[in-house]
């Protein structure tokens, strides 16, 4: 096991295999739009992360997650009990497990998906590799989870933001905030926030960029 990180309140424990916890994953967490009350869902949750960082911002939330592999499931379960909150973790394939769930249950999906499509050369190790899964199956699993006027926030490579949009708005989702992240003036931007609403009517606001020494 890593050494915990304390995010907020609430104490984060992590196996050698999670994929770690970085920047990206900070920076969308405190992008996404979370409201009170709000029923989240963590696409990819790994241990949890996400959704501590989220129930840090706001309270309650009805929290769950998915996650394909079982260790990281079972870990997301360890890491939400163990800081008092309640919520379900789905263990499976990503599309199979979505069509479990109930169609526009949630009122905030949010994601850290892998970056890279398969044979692409993307560098990040395999957990940022698309595998069975891709973009679109990420978007469609969001846009079939979300009711009307829900909010789906994820990060992603900017490289990619036309395979983004075309799979955003496939799948019902208008994209309506936009953030680059980057880690220097001097810098290319390294990520994209990127946040979409169900049904939404078109116009997307183009937020500051944000600078980050986290790597």
């Amino acid at each position: 096991m890593r050494a915990p990180e304390r995010l907020g309140p609430y104490v984060y424990r992590q196996s050698d295999t999670c994929f770690p916890l970085g920047g990206d994953s900070l920076a969308l967490a405190a992008f996404a739009s979370v409201r009170r009350g709000d029923r989240v869902c963590d696409l990819g949750c790994g241990a949890g992360a996400l959704l501590l960082l989220l129930a840090a911002r706001v309270s309650p939330l009805a929290l769950s997650g998915v996650e394909y592999c079982p260790e990281d499931a079972a870990l997301a379960r360890r890491n939400l009990s163990e800081n008092g909150l309640e919520g379900a973790i789905y263990t499976g394939d990503l599309r199979a497990v979505c069509k479990t769930l109930p169609a526009g249950g949630f009122s905030l999906a949010v994601s850290n998906p892998p970056y890279f499509k398969a044979g692409s050369g993307g560098c990040g190790g395999p957990a940022r590799m698309e595998g069975d899964c891709a973009l679109e199956d990420w978007c469609a699993a969001a846009g079939r989870l979300l009711k009307n006027g829900g909010r789906f926030a994820l990060v992603h490579r900017p490289e990619r933001l036309c395979d983004l949009f075309a799979a955003l708005r496939s799948a019902g989702l208008e994209p309506k905030r936009l953030r680059l992240l980057q880690h220097g003036l001097d810098c290319p931007p390294s990520a994209v926030l990127l946040e979409a609403v169900r049904q939404g009517r078109p116009g997307l606001e183009i937020l500051p960029t944000l600078l980050s020494n986290r790597r």
